[in-house]
């Protein structure tokens, strides 16, 4: 979950995910879905489209496409959705490290506000974080989708649609951290932290605007939760069909088990 950011609504034109190919519209719920394709002939896109996603699988070029955008950073406040609790200050695996590496420190943003995931007193971080998010709403949400349907880290044991909090501290479900394990950001499950700081639902959806970018074939399951089953937190994404500019980015793979290339 790494391609995870805030920023204005009146940027949203600098997420140029058409960089990646040609695309394919559909709606499904109220949510627009577009999925990625390289070239029209359909074995082509199978092995084109594959090809081009599987970096953004790992978020990198979806940051660099961002780099490389005409958003003007000097009216962009950015804030990230959630964070290890007990990583050591300089892990790699903090989302906001891995953010300020790639894309925070890299262009000149008006402000970038950081979630600690090793503060003495978490309840106040929340509230710190929360009293932020209140004072600077989030116009433009980019998310991804975990392979249980999370969203941030509102995993379907802890997530609640209405969540009377803004940030709340959840124990990751086994999924959620076998997923860090697939994605390579941890050797194994064990070195995975059991804790972490996340937006909750409610403030995740008081966006404006939400872009989801899910791409890859382990996250074919959570897209079809997402746009076919019941709208409960046992799907945590599903709720995104209630947003009124919801926007899901897939690739082949990840829409592998809809009927959207038929």
């Amino acid at each position: 979950m790494r391609e995870q950011a805030f920023l204005p609504a009146r940027q949203e034109d600098g997420i140029e995910l058409q960089a990646l190919g040609g695309m394919q519209r559909h709606d499904r719920d109220g949510v627009e879905v577009f999925v990625l394709l390289g070239v029209h002939d359909k074995r082509d896109v199978l092995e084109e489209t594959t090809h081009r996603l599987e970096a953004l699988h790992r978020a990198n070029e979806f940051l660099q496409v961002l780099r490389q955008s005409s958003v003007e950073w000097g009216r962009v406040r950015a804030f990230h959705m959630d964070e290890y609790i007990g990583l050591p200050p300089d892990a790699v695996q903090s989302f906001g490290n891995f953010l300020r590496e790639r894309l925070f420190d890299k262009v000149p943003f008006l402000a970038v506000h950081y979630m600690d995931g090793d503060a003495t007193d978490l309840g106040k971080e929340c509230l710190r974080y929360a009293g932020l998010l209140e004072k600077y709403p989030p116009d433009i949400v980019c998310m991804g989708i975990g392979e249980n349907g999370h969203i941030a880290f509102n995993d379907p044991p802890v997530a609640d649609f209405n969540d009377p909090h803004a940030v709340k501290v959840v124990e990751l479900d086994a999924a959620c951290r076998q997923q860090q394990v697939n994605d390579g950001c941890f050797a194994e499950l064990r070195s995975v932290p059991t804790h972490a700081i996340t937006l909750t639902v409610p403030t995740l959806m008081s966006g404006r605007y939400i872009y989801a970018v899910v791409p890859g074939k382990l996250k074919a399951e959570a897209v079809f939760n997402t746009l076919h089953r019941e709208i409960t937190e046992a799907y945590p994404a599903s709720i995104l069909r209630n947003h009124p500019h919801a926007e899901l980015f897939l690739d082949v793979a990840s829409a592998a088990k809809v009927d959207l290339l038929k």
